[in-house]
């Protein structure tokens, strides 16, 4: 079952693997070493991951994003928050995770209060039951199958000379 415990492993195996460089994430929806798959944990982890490649891009240092002119205009005491820089800048800076909730209290309670591993499992459920995968293209198609031709026919040959 995902907890908290699952959660807090998975982040920091992900962050260590990123952080060392690595570009694949092993282990997704799996817990238990493995020996269990779980829709609800795979829904996890991708919020998960998403989170760890946004603070993997690092923060970028710049007079722009620095505000300093805005800081400046405005001055101490005064409205930073409904400026336009701060408008544009605002949603870029966060993750947007879709099953970690970031409300407050009340109103997490008014969404029915539900813990992180509820809301995975209902949301693996609605994409397992209304996802529609887009089709691969005609191209994707015949380089897939190209690939399983060459290795069927590799596969044969290796065969025949082992026999």
């Amino acid at each position: 079952m995902p907890d908290a415990q699952a959660g807090h492993e998975k982040t920091l195996t992900a962050l260590c693997a990123a952080s060392a460089g690595s570009n694949l994430i092993y282990g997704a929806g799996m817990l238990d070493s493995g020996l269990i798959f779980s829709y609800a944990q795979l829904v996890i982890d991708n919020d998960i991951f998403k989170m760890v490649r946004k603070v993997m891009q690092g923060i970028v240092v710049n007079d722009e994003n620095l505000a300093i002119d805005t800081i400046k205009a405005v001055g101490p005491g005064g409205d930073h928050l409904m400026q336009a820089h701060t408008m544009k800048y605002m949603r870029t800076l966060p993750s947007a995770p879709h099953i970690i909730e970031r409300s407050n209290y009340d109103r997490w309670l008014g969404k029915g209060g539900k813990n992180m591993a509820e809301r995975a499992a209902e949301k693996a459920a609605d994409i397992l039951a209304n996802h529609t995968p887009m089709p691969l293209s005609k191209e994707a198609k015949s380089a897939m199958r190209s690939i399983v031709e060459d290795a069927t026919a590799e596969n044969e040959e290796m065969n025949k000379k082992s026999s």
